[in-house]
């Protein structure tokens, strides 16, 4: 696993964005692990997870696309924080844009934030987590209604690796039915092989039994 990735994974759980309990998912399911980017509330810690996604984004898509859409209201920052590392890592500037809930009548008016999206715009979307693909059926027609642009791809934090509406997983589904090319920073998988029964600042994160906890929730929930 590349060192990054460890880094990532150590990075959430300082930020308390990765807990291990018991959670529902926004898909319904009830989970012992769950990933709330919601929990990153600091400009450093803002600045540092900009450059984790930058690095995902570089590996899968390079940067042959025109806007990082962020779905609001999570995805705002997200777009914000990956753009400015985009630009500071690499020295591409790419246009950040994100959506409004309710569409503004006055002043800067219409659903968008940050840059408008113009006929030809290659556009990559940044999300949070993905647990059953959901959420991606809403922030398709949001893009599509701006004109001739083309949704390419999705980066998420981490890959919950479980199944969407069918029996394959979430990412695969939003891949074949949308087109879309998908990565993760992080897999749980590779959550999983780095903290199991290995301290971290002194303390077991996932022992045995929460090791049969998420193995039980992947025989219910997981791709077969």
């Amino acid at each position: 696993m590349e060192s990054y990735k460890q880094e990532f994974i150590e990075f959430m759980i300082d930020c308390e964005v990765l807990k291990f309990g018991d959670f529902v998912t926004k898909s319904g399911r009830n989970t012992p692990f769950f990933v709330n980017t919601g929990f990153y509330r600091t400009g450093a810690q803002l600045r540092k997870l900009g450059e984790y996604y930058a690095k995902a984004i570089e590996r899968k898509f390079g940067f042959d696309f025109d806007v990082l859409f962020g779905p609001a209201y999570k995805g705002i920052p997200l777009t914000v924080a990956a753009t400015i590392a985009i630009s500071e890592m690499y020295g591409k500037d790419i246009k950040y844009c994100s959506n409004r809930k309710e569409v503004k009548d006055h002043g800067d008016k219409g659903i968008l934030l940050g840059s408008p999206m113009t006929d030809g715009d290659k556009v990559v979307i940044i999300e949070d987590v993905t647990t059953a693909g959901t959420s991606i059926q809403e922030t398709l027609p949001i893009i599509k209604a701006q004109g001739d642009v083309t949704p390419v791809g999705l980066v998420v934090s981490v890959d919950r690796m479980e199944r969407g509406q069918g029996e394959k997983s979430a990412l695969a589904e939003i891949q074949e039915n949308y087109g879309l090319e998908t990565t993760a920073i992080v897999t749980m998988e590779e959550v999983v092989e780095h903290l199991y029964n290995k301290p971290y600042k002194g303390k077991v994160i996932i022992d045995d039994e929460l090791k049969a906890a998420i193995d039980a929730y992947y025989d219910k929930y997981g791709v077969k």
